[in-house]
């Protein structure tokens, strides 16, 4: 049970990292180049988490043919809720209250498959847990910043807003919750595959979500690319540092 508590505290990592990006949209200042450049960010920091910390676990476990398989699966299952998700837009018209839940369910989703993530990974090792969800977090923080200046945008009065952005907490302990329980006892095969079906869903969601959304918000520039080049390179500092406090433990 000690184990359960453990990934229920990482798993609140990234729906803080979410919440505290929407304050930083609510308070501070916001415009289509910050927006640009913090996207641009979040989505280095998740190639980062998928070719650092998830693909190496998988690569030295499995088969080439079982790695296709899962990063296929999680590929498959983005374009399936992301296909759901524009089906109930073009429904409602994609704009009002209509329009607000449908963005509402995107991030949620989002933030489920970052709990799907850690539940995962620290069925495998804590230390694993504890890299993926400090990674999340500084990924979240500009996705937190879109949705509430998405609600902004669509009139949704400010204390809903913010309530609105904290039940995000919810969806990412509850799949954390749910993947580390089905896993902990699960061969390690199957906790391999789990990582590499969560790899193929966040790469795809960081190139086809992250990186279009910052394409509309503002045009790139050398700024944009500098911005993805140092999402990449803090997670991978803030990996390697973390092995390294955990070896000289």
């Amino acid at each position: 049970m000690n184990g359960l508590w453990q990934v229920l505290l990482l798993a609140l990592l990234p729906g803080l990292g979410n919440f505290l990006g929407g304050l930083a949209a609510e308070y501070g200042p916001s415009s289509p180049r910050l927006l640009n450049l913090a996207l641009h960010a979040a989505s280095g920091i998740v190639i980062a988490i998928v070719a650092v910390e998830l693909m190496p676990e998988a690569v030295a476990a499995l088969d080439g043919w079982w790695i296709a398989a899962g990063f296929a699966a999680g590929a498959m299952a983005y374009l399936l809720i992301d296909s759901w998700v524009e089906s109930r837009q073009e429904q409602g018209g994609g704009v009002g209250v209509s329009g607000m839940w449908m963005i509402y369910i995107a991030v949620a989703v989002d933030l489920a498959s970052d709990g799907l993530m850690l539940g995962s990974g620290s069925a495998l090792s804590l230390s694993l847990g504890l890299t993926l969800a400090l990674g999340q977090v500084l990924a979240d923080l500009p996705e937190g910043y879109a949705v509430i200046a998405n609600f902004r945008a669509k009139g949704v009065p400010r204390a809903r807003r913010l309530w609105l952005s904290a039940s995000f907490i919810l969806f990412s302990v509850g799949a954390a919750a749910l993947a580390f329980l089905l896993l902990r006892n699960a061969p390690d095969m199957a906790k391999m595959l789990a990582l590499t079906f969560v790899a193929g869903l966040l790469t795809v969601a960081a190139i086809e979500e992250m990186l279009t959304e910052a394409h509309e918000a503002e045009e790139d520039s050398q700024g944009s690319v500098v911005a993805f080049a140092g999402g990449f390179v803090l997670f991978t500092l803030v990996s390697a540092g973390i092995e390294t406090m955990i070896g000289a433990g």
